[in-house]
């Protein structure tokens, strides 16, 4: 059962609240930490310039307002510079809650910023909604660049000139959509990040106060976050994930909405902790496909799809206050498919009634049995109660991945497995470990072994070598062949 299994895995992880984590940033001596935001009013082609500079589709795009929610960095370069490209939702002077937290994860997003480019549209000119923009950012003191976009022709070029009544110099024209203008937008954006690379284009005591880009490969990092683990937040709509990645990370990076849905892209941070570097991913929630709206919602989930694929660990939120539904247990297949070690995260646990709780752990080891002894933890992302347990278990989770046995410890382990049960009708001559990320073995044998002489041998191997919950592979080999 899930719930007995993490008992046992409870008395190695529980070492007591760990420091809080935090996600980090470039530092300014990095030749890599320019830092460009993409702002602006809903509904103006942001996310099809961020996707037209980064040279793929990465951001969700669909005609319609409010697509993108949160801040969406991601890494990018041109002409040998390497910078960070911020997508950020449409900023509104007023709307609903919401709307407001949206705006909020923008401006939150504008005080990182080396550079800010303001993007407008050309086919509609200059609105109310710009103006309150061009205002704040005013205000912030950043370099920012008007960038008229959607201008397709020359005469959508010279109706973008109206946009100089913003106040922040000349825009420069561009069509995000068919490449138009942007490589001479992006060496200008260059021409303002290279001075910041030999001194400090930012004014002193400014710091870089979000997290710093997802792929964690330039240099001024911290030793290991190149490799380290990668842990996805998983789970159908509205069961607290990007409220648990925030309190995870150390900061609001995620919009909390209780509309279900609010989340889109798929979010990643790289986070210093105790246990050493962790990159975790927000995701979508992810549900049947035939209750899967189109456009929006369906490249949300194929994203979110992507990153548990390649993810090392899987954080599986379930809602304790609802229980484990048949969709949770679908979601279970898809993660155990991916072959990544699994956490059980039951969230909001401080709402169940204390007569109930029994139940619901019975009701978790039962219809996820599948997972076999995958940790089953009782948090609360909102309180922060059991969050401490979780960077532990991830630890234990990464380090089982990763084992490697060797080759003669395996084989004495083999030979006691069969003295102790011999395999009927066959033998095992000898046994290999051949690949790691999960561990996967190599039984030689006379002739075939029943899968449930296999199932035998996967449980006693995992108690002799403590691999704990992560998957594990044993191929047969027939002895000649």
């Amino acid at each position: 059962m899930l719930a007995v299994g993490w008992e046992a895995m409870n008395q190695r992880v529980d070492h007591g609240a760990p420091a809080s984590p935090r996600s980090v940033s470039r530092p300014d001596t990095d030749p890599c930490s320019g830092v460009v935001v993409i702002a602006g009013r809903p509904n103006v082609g942001k996310s099809t310039l961020v996707n037209r500079i980064v040279g793929r589709r990465v951001a969700v795009v669909e005609e319609r307002p409010g697509v993108t929610r949160d801040r969406l960095e991601l890494d990018a370069q041109w002409a040998g510079h390497h910078f960070t490209v911020v997508d950020t939702g449409g900023w509104l002077v007023s709307g609903d809650s919401l709307d407001m937290k949206v705006s909020d994860q923008a401006e939150r997003a504008l005080s990182t910023a080396d550079v800010v480019l303001l993007v407008v549209d050309a086919a509609v000119g200059v609105t109310v909604e710009d103006e309150a923009v061009a205002r704040l950012l005013k205000r912030t003191g950043r370099n920012v660049v008007v960038v008229a976009n959607k201008a397709d022709n020359e005469r959508r070029e010279a109706d973008a000139w109206e946009f100089v009544a913003l106040g922040l110099g000349d825009p420069r024209m561009v069509s995000a959509l068919h490449g138009r203008g942007t490589g001479d937008l992006l060496d200008e954006v260059v021409g303002w990040l290279r001075p910041m690379e030999a001194g400090s284009g930012r004014a002193e005591g400014d710091e870089h106060s979000g997290a710093g880009p997802s792929s964690g490969d330039a240099t001024g990092l911290p030793a290991g976050a190149m490799d380290c683990p990668r842990v996805a937040i998983v789970g159908r709509p509205n069961v607290g994930k990007s409220t648990l990645f925030n309190r995870l990370i150390g900061e609001d990076r995620s919009v909390v909405h209780d509309l279900p849905g609010t989340t889109r892209d798929a979010i990643d941070t790289l986070a210093i902790t105790p246990e050493g570097p962790v990159r975790f991913v927000d995701t979508a929630g992810m549900r049947r496909r035939s209750r899967t709206e189109d456009g929006t919602e369906y490249y949300a989930m194929v994203r979110a799809l992507a990153a548990l694929d390649e993810a090392d660990i899987a954080l599986l939120v379930i809602d304790a206050t609802e229980g484990v539904s048949h969709q949770d247990q679908r979601l279970a297949e898809r993660v155990q498919a991916s072959g990544s070690p699994v956490v059980v995260i039951l969230n909001k646990w401080e709402l169940v009634a204390k007569p109930d709780r029994d139940e619901v752990l019975w009701e978790v080891g039962e219809r996820l049995a599948f997972l076999g002894d995958a940790p089953v933890l009782k948090v609360s992302g909102r309180t922060g109660l059991g969050v401490h347990r979780i960077l532990p278990a991830v630890s234990v989770a990464t380090e089982a991945y990763h084992r490697r046995i060797p080759t003669g410890e395996l084989n004495r382990a083999v030979r006691a497995i069969q003295a102790a049960h011999p395999a009927p009708g066959s033998r095992i001559r000898y046994a290999v470990q051949g690949a790691s990320d999960p561990p996967t073995f190599t039984l030689f044998a006379d002739r075939h072994l029943a899968p449930t002489y296999l199932r035998y041998v996967e449980r006693k191997l995992r108690e002799q070598f403590d691999i704990g919950p992560t998957p594990v592979k044993i191929r047969v080999r027939l002895r000649g062949k």
